[in-house]
């Protein structure tokens, strides 16, 4: 047996619009749409806005931070940047004083060549002084012993003293010294 059910308003025989709900259904549609705005009021809207205040504090908060981070990686690159002009003058001042050390160990470089040169020079006009006075001294023998030998072949006696040798040496090499430096004389003049 099946028994259907049909609507109150159609058991009572009067004539229903489809389109509009029932009293009851309106009214009960009504306080549960209140209730839930209040439910919904209470409960999830505090909850969206903590989650939007948390959001927005964390946006602020990172673009805080990325300020703060912007503003420390700028003092760092001035910082660098000082270092390293700091550096560069430094490096310049190095390179001045090497310079300068370079030069002033040139310069006593070649005092010490010009000394050492000097008394190189100083050393041989010794040398060439003393051998010369020796050369002379030689010469003066070899020239005084030829001398007397041809002077005894000229004149035909023996000059064996050995005065009468040493004064005609003597003789000779003086006017060999005046004939050569009467000869550098007129070489000078002319």
């Amino acid at each position: 047996m099946t028994t259907l059910v049909l609507p109150l308003s159609e058991a009572a025989g009067e004539d229903v619009n489809p389109l509009l709900p029932h009293t009851p259904e309106i009214i009960f549609g009504f306080v549960f749409l209140v209730l839930l705005a209040i439910l919904f009021a209470k409960v999830v809207v505090p909850k969206f806005e903590k989650a939007y205040a948390d959001r927005t504090a964390a946006i602020e908060g990172g673009m805080e931070e990325a300020k703060q981070a912007q503003a420390e990686a700028k003092a760092a690159l001035e910082k660098y940047n000082a270092q390293l002009a700091e550096a560069r003058q430094e490096a310049a001042k190095i390179r001045e004083d090497a310079r300068e050390q370079g030069a002033a160990i040139i310069a006593e470089m070649r005092e010490q060549a010009n000394v050492e040169a000097e008394r190189i020079v100083t050393h041989a006009r010794t040398q060439i002084d003393a051998e010369r006075a020796q050369a002379v001294a030689s010469l003066r023998s070899e020239v005084g012993t030829m001398a007397t030998t041809l002077a005894g072949r000229i004149v035909g006696e023996s000059l064996e003293d050995e005065a009468r040798q040493r004064r005609t040496v003597e003789r000779f090499l003086a006017e060999l010294e005046e004939s050569e430096s009467a000869r550098q004389a007129v070489g000078t003049d002319g």
